[in-house]
């Protein structure tokens, strides 16, 4: 696979700086980076928001529907929930010092519809590696239905993708759990992201935990509930719109918002900057005094410092983001903010708006 390099152009030592005054903290309150108790209690939490659900759906025989859309959609928060908070963690190894810990709670990705190991490639490789450089971050590529950054071409329908976008964000983990998987694995294989002795074992776990959600999530109610096929494919299809909306709405507003910018390589095929200075300039953070958002979200409102320190669990982003924010004011370093969720979510669909408008041909400046 072709690699981008990031030149530090500047030689600043922002970066070095920054871990030195983060493990500072950990160090001087004697904390642990991982998770803690009010993280286990969370993760208990979200479990039970998208598993007791489920487990009340197929223990009543005569489930009225009312009450069935009611519970499916407390299982997509949780779904989204279990995602954003325990998957997250565990497969960027933040959640324990233990990576035994870390691995089985990754695997929650598949207890949702997914894949573990092929999400590991996309997020903490290519994601976390490339923000928003196209054709290499996959976060930002739509399968041309969308345009999500300026150097993307134009077409004549994403005049009004501020309107349907939102339509598609609730159908991301649904395609995850039919068919994206499946296809990013032969990619990453052509890519030769996957390590031969892994293609069985992983192959072998991708199909196997496909068939077992489907059994569970549409095969068995139908056949233990009094309802027609028809109506547990319409609900495991709201399960998943609800689900799929919060998870993409939530990733979007932290890359794809005004104040991010989209970089390009030189004719090198590198990036002019420093790594951890491309983060802060393609990354956002929202609503963080929000504690709700911030609880609920996974921390994922906390961007930044998520980018910047993928491996320290995200139920410490609110401690440490002072320091984030002072060490880059001290390098004359933006700190992409915004206030609101709403601030956010507007800001994201002006850009969208924007990106429609423009040609092929047009260079697009903020």
């Amino acid at each position: 696979m072709e690699k981008v390099k990031f030149v530090n152009t500047l030689k600043t030592n922002f970066y070095n700086t920054l871990k030195k005054n983060v493990d500072k903290y950990f160090t001087e309150n004697n904390i642990s980076k991982y998770a803690n108790k009010q993280m286990i209690i969370k993760t208990i939490v979200m479990l039970c928001l998208y598993l007791l659900p489920y487990i009340l759906i197929v223990s009543i025989r005569n489930i009225n529907e009312i009450l069935m859309i009611g519970l499916l959609i407390i299982m997509g928060i949780g779904l989204a929930g279990v995602g954003m908070n325990i998957m997250h963690d565990a497969n960027h190894g933040s959640y324990s010092k233990f990576s035994i810990i870390n691995k089985i709670l990754g695997y929650t990705m598949n207890l949702i519809g997914a894949n573990a190991y092929t999400w590991k490639i996309k997020h903490n490789i290519l994601h976390h590696t490339y923000t928003n450089i196209d054709n290499f971050d996959e976060d930002i590529d739509s399968y041309g239905i969308l345009k999500l950054t300026p150097n993307q071409k134009s077409k004549k329908i994403f005049k009004f993708q501020y309107i349907y976008s939102f339509f598609l964000y609730g159908l991301v983990t649904l395609e995850w759990c039919i068919s994206k998987d499946f296809l990013a694995f032969k990619r990453y294989l052509n890519k030769g992201l996957i390590e031969k002795k892994k293609i069985l074992p992983e192959l072998t776990i991708l199909v196997m935990s496909k068939i077992i959600y489907f059994f569970f999530l549409i095969a068995l109610p139908i056949m233990i509930l009094n309802l027609p096929w028809w109506k547990v494919i319409i609900g495991f299809l709201i399960l998943h719109f609800t689900a799929g909306i919060i998870l993409a709405t939530t990733f979007q507003l932290a890359h794809v918002v005004e104040k991010t910018i989209y970089p390009t390589t030189n004719e090198n095929g590198n990036i002019e900057n420093e790594w951890a200075i491309h983060q802060l300039l393609t990354t956002s953070n929202f609503a963080t005094k929000n504690k709700f958002i911030t609880w609920f979200l996974g921390g994922l409102n906390h961007q930044i410092e998520h980018h910047l320190f993928p491996h320290i669990c995200h139920i410490h982003y609110s401690k440490i983001s002072e320091i984030v924010k002072n060490t880059c004011k001290q390098f004359n370093l933006p700190y992409n903010y915004y206030e609101t969720f709403s601030e956010a979510l507007n800001s994201h669909i002006r850009l969208l708006k924007n990106f429609g408008n423009i040609p092929s041909n047009q260079v697009y400046s903020k």
